[in-house]
């Protein structure tokens, strides 16, 4: 596996609905904030596979599911829009390259970004590109919408604040380093993580920056964050809690693997994978383990939390269902390829896709 392989776990998404800082939509990793947490029921018991969809070429990026469509990035340089009931192609856009951003959904616009060094916002009723923004590197990382601004990164080694409406360059912060991690927003700040294994707190309407705390790796994994931290994983194997104000470290575990995947927040646990091969439960106060339930294979997969039920995909092929409480299989769905991405969930079934580019709805 290449390092473009790898990276999805800071670039893809999960999705949902409304945020609390006026997203106004779905998109990766549920709200602005990167919770993991989905206000809708997904299968408790697992019943039948109510469709599958093959794209022609393989699929980095997560799907986004709106309540009506269901969209997924391809390498062959599409977005494709798929009908959530029927798994019945309605339309696709085309690109100039791979498109492993996960789509964001806001007021009628699907943003996403490509490997051609472009964000693109194109309204869902015409199907016609809105318009384009143009970096100087690749977009694999996972557009934030919140409040009227898109907050993007780049290969570029920049983040991007750019006007939703009009596509117009509100600021852009220099990182310092290639930006494939997405960005989590909250009232004041925007919070993400560079390849050169800097966590940044930038101030969300001036990119000014309030602090960076460092680790010892790469950090692919995109931020949650709530009141008082901001989670994350790195490639140095350990899983971070950091004080949004200040950043200064909370508190830091050790697991025995490259940590790619992003955290679920849910009640009083902090849900994430690692290369190592398990999922881990710690605690948000003072990073105590609660539980792991460990799969056959690496783990790249964010985590997604709907009705108290993990899904979080693994290399093992699987896709996981795990009591959040207690860390217990529910049950489990097999594929036929690895499981880099994010599911999500909407009118009670979780969709997911694998490497080879099937994208399941199960129920």
């Amino acid at each position: 596996m290449n390092h473009r392989q790898i990276l999805l776990a800071g670039a893809v998404s999960i999705t949902v609905l409304l945020s609390s800082c006026g997203g106004g939509g779905a998109m990766f990793r549920a709200d602005p904030m990167h919770s993991g947490v989905i206000p809708e029921g997904g299968p408790y018991e697992l019943d039948a596979l109510a469709w599958k969809f093959a794209s022609p070429d393989k699929t980095y990026s997560s799907p986004t599911a709106d309540g009506e469509r269901v969209y997924l990035g391809a390498n062959d340089g599409y977005m494709y829009v798929i009908n959530q009931e029927t798994g019945l192609l309605q339309w696709k856009v085309r690109t100039g390259s791979n498109v492993e951003s996960t789509a964001a959904v806001a007021d009628g616009v699907l943003y996403f970004g490509s490997w051609d060094k472009h964000l693109y916002a194109v309204d869902i009723e015409s199907r016609r590109i809105f318009w384009k923004f143009r970096v100087d590197g690749p977009v694999s990382s996972s557009p934030t919408v919140a409040d009227g601004v898109v907050y993007v990164g780049s290969e570029d080694g920049h983040l991007y604040a750019i006007n939703a409406d009009t596509g117009m360059e509100k600021w852009r912060f220099k990182a310092g380093g290639p930006v494939y991690s997405s960005p989590a927003v909250n009232d004041q700040h925007v919070f993400f993580g560079t390849l050169r294994g800097d966590l940044y707190a930038v101030n969300r309407r001036s990119g000014q920056e309030y602090w960076r705390f460092h680790t010892r790796h790469k950090i692919h994994s995109s931020p949650a964050v709530d009141d008082d931290k901001v989670y994350f994983g790195s490639d140095d194997k350990h899983v971070y809690a950091v004080n949004i104000h200040t950043g200064q470290q909370m508190w830091r575990k050790k697991t025995a693997g490259q940590v790619l995947s992003s955290p679920a927040l849910y009640s009083d646990k902090v849900i994430i994978g690692s290369k190592d091969g398990y999922v881990y439960a710690f605690d948000r106060g003072n990073g105590a383990r609660h539980w792991e339930f460990r799969t056959e294979g690496p783990v790249f997969s964010p985590a997604v939390v709907a009705s108290g039920i993990v899904y979080i995909g693994s290399t093992d092929h699987n896709l996981y269902a795990l009591d959040a409480d207690r860390g217990t299989l529910r049950w489990k769905y097999r594929t036929e390829d690895k499981i880099y991405t994010a599911a999500t969930v909407s009118h009670g079934r979780v969709f997911f896709n694998n490497v080879a580019g099937s994208l399941y709805a199960v129920q």
